[in-house]
């Protein structure tokens, strides 16, 4: 196994809690995802209000105080009743495209069907990365695509768009994301069993060969329900992952690690040596659970935002881990 991140929690922490006298973040702060312009940092994430719905909302800080977040507001409302969005816009990733931005988010309809109400991953636009616009109001990616679970309908995204130069010097992108395909049931491992796949794309809107990456190890306590949430970059010759583990060992989600030659095929290593965070028994806001990460790179040390106990009902909190990478968080 390769050197594993050793992660300093912020005495801070939650940088980014709710606010209770807010409109569209009372209830929760969740799915982190940060992009860096300048001397500033863009927090993308999901805000949660007190009758239930989520939007994707903006916070700012500098570079040089990522502790410190100013509240920018609701950038993606939801989308019309009965509408794939129609209940929850949530786990935001922004990536550049030539001189505009895309924002991908995960729809909730507001049925009550478990993860199968998660039925598809949206497209907003925006010129400036902040004022976005729907591409479409249908989804531009489905759960099912993916051959093994040719009849799924949940999906989930949030992580990291890569870039592959081809051949022919043309840009292949590359998305991982979550594909939930639990169903209502009293057995955790059957209602909330999620596995991480990859789809690939010539300009960010058609995405097609879906592989399955990475499953649950029902032998492994930390990760025996589900895989999810994974984020992904290059380091030198090889991919590495953050991604949530689901398990029954605390009944909620941690952070661990994978790495991989081709980005396809996934080594973790024994048992659970790949946790990379757990719950802290000892923290108020962080002791049922650790999940969604989202990383930036601040010269030689990484900077690790991720939600804590319920989903984002405490908040957003930040680790940092000195941790030299070869080729840096490229996309």
């Amino acid at each position: 196994m390769l050197a594993h991140f050793m992660w300093t929690r912020d005495p801070a922490n939650p940088v980014l809690p709710p606010a209770p006298d807010s409109s569209y973040e009372s209830a929760c702060c969740m799915n982190p995802f940060v992009v860096r312009i300048g001397d500033q940092y863009r927090l993308y994430y999901a805000g949660g209000d007190a009758e239930g719905r989520h939007r994707i909302c903006l916070a700012t800080c500098s570079a040089a105080n990522p502790t410190k977040f100013q509240r920018r507001g609701v950038i993606l409302d939801v989308g019309p009743e009965g509408a794939f969005d129609g209940h929850w816009c949530v786990l935001p990733c922004v990536h550049r495209f030539g001189d505009g931005w895309r924002l991908y988010y995960s729809g909730h309809e507001g049925t009550d069907l478990g993860l199968q109400s998660f039925p598809g991953i949206g497209l907003a636009v925006s010129e400036d990365g902040i004022h976005f616009e729907r591409y479409s109001a249908e989804p531009v990616i489905t759960g099912d695509q993916v051959a093994e679970f040719p009849d799924n309908r949940g999906i989930a995204g949030g992580g990291r768009i890569l870039e592959e130069r081809l051949p022919d010097g043309s840009i292949r992108y590359r998305m991982y994301y979550t594909l939930a395909v639990g169903t209502p049931n009293e057995d955790v491992r059957i209602d909330q069993e999620k596995h991480c796949a990859v789809c690939h794309s010539a300009d960010g809107i058609h995405w097609t060969d879906h592989r399955l990456v990475l499953s649950p190890r029902r032998d492994v306590t930390s990760e025996d329900v589900g895989v999810a949430a994974p984020v992904v970059w290059r380091d030198g010759d090889l991919y590495r992952m953050l991604y949530c583990g689901i398990g029954t060992r605390w009944g909620w989600y941690s952070i661990s690690e994978a790495f991989s030659a081709d980005g396809y095929e996934w080594e973790r290593g024994p048992g659970d040596a790949n946790l990379s965070l757990a719950p802290d028994p000892e923290s108020d806001w962080e002791s049922q659970m650790v999940e969604y990460p989202a990383l930036i790179q601040e010269g030689e040390q990484l900077r690790l935002f991720y939600c804590g106990n319920g989903y984002g009902a405490t908040g957003i909190g930040v680790a940092t881990c000195a941790f030299p990478l070869e080729r840096g968080l490229e996309p």
